[in-house]
């Protein structure tokens, strides 16, 4: 018995920081880093949450733009913070799936230097082409794309993001060649591909929605497995054909490694509650964004199938970034 009573205060002793520290976070502002520019879609999704999520806690959540690299560098430098729960942020499927297999260079490894705490969203991928392209649909545009190969550009955000790997996916199902032009984001690349100088692209819905609805920009397909309210009538990739082309960008939130696990089931029970929100979900469905909101066991399983799943294509492409 005595033996036990020993064991039970060691666990105690144990445990007690963890535990006194879940309790008194969060007692000043925490950072929320967003790896891209103001104004983009992450940007944007992050603004929307961490709103709830600042009520919920009764703290600030200071947003900070750090871009660079896809992602990398804002990514990176949470990796590398302080494991207390005061630096969180949004990871864009780029980083937590993509880059594993792509890169050699990455300064984390998304499965061990990164806590997974839940997934925030998940966002439809939607295929476009410019006015001046003559096919209508996906068919025609992979009829025109094999009568003239190597001819028709796409754009993406960044090699490695989900608007190039869909395209790449693309390619591969179809069995077209096209000419990739990446661009440092998405605006830039919307503008290249309303002047002309490029044809198509895959990208968020958030960022092609205003200029499709206008009818400056052509919808030829959602890489979803269903369709989304906002444009009701552009079928999906596996209607038109090709199942194999599934395509949903996705973010997640989280923290260093070795944030203490009491502190990170907090930050995941609060996102969670924001995200199950009426005025959270009713913000991000306005811009056909999906709300997740899962466990943090179910969002690391998802992020290793991912990992998989995505990591086969780029072995097939061939495409590696040095």
């Amino acid at each position: 018995m005595t033996a036990l009573i020993r064991v039970l205060c060691l666990i105690g002793i144990v445990a007690w920081p963890g535990l006194l520290a879940a309790q008194e976070f969060p007692n000043r502002a925490i950072r929320f880093v967003v790896p891209f520019p103001a104004g983009g879609p992450a940007d944007t999704i992050s603004r929307i949450v961490t709103e709830k999520m600042s009520s919920i806690l009764g703290q600030p959540i200071v947003i900070e733009a750090r871009a660079g690299a896809g992602g990398m560098i804002g990514i990176g430098s949470v990796a590398k913070s302080d494991p207390n729960g005061y630096t969180i942020a949004i990871a864009p499927s780029s980083q937590l799936a993509m880059n594993v297999n792509l890169r050699d260079d990455m300064p984390f490894h998304p499965l061990k230097d990164l806590a997974l705490i839940t997934q925030i969203v998940s966002v439809p991928e939607i295929l476009v082409v410019n006015e001046n392209v003559p096919a209508k649909t996906l068919a025609e545009l992979v009829a025109l794309a094999k009568a003239e190969p190597g001819k028709l550009v796409f754009a993406s955000t960044g090699h490695g993001g989900m608007p190039h790997m869909a395209m790449e996916l693309l390619k591969l199902t179809a069995g077209i060649q096209l000419v990739h032009t990446p661009y440092t984001g998405a605006a830039p690349a919307v503008n290249d591909l309303l002047g002309g100088h490029v044809q198509m692209m895959f990208a968020d819905v958030p960022v092609l929605l205003g200029n499709i609805q206008a009818g400056k920009l052509r919808a030829l397909a959602i890489g979803s497995r269903t369709r989304i309210a906002n444009l009701p009538n552009v079928a999906t990739t596996a209607e038109l054909g090709m199942p194999q082309v599934e395509a949903d960008n996705w973010y997640g939130l989280v923290a260093p490694a070795a944030t203490p696990q009491p502190v990170l089931a907090k930050l995941q029970s609060v996102a969670a509650e924001a995200l199950r929100s009426a005025e959270v979900k009713d913000k991000l469905a306005a811009q056909s964004v999906i709300a997740v909101g899962n466990s943090s066991a179910e969002f690391s399983a998802y992020v290793k199938s991912e990992i998989e799943r995505w990591g086969k294509v780029i072995t097939a492409s061939g495409i590696k970034i040095k």
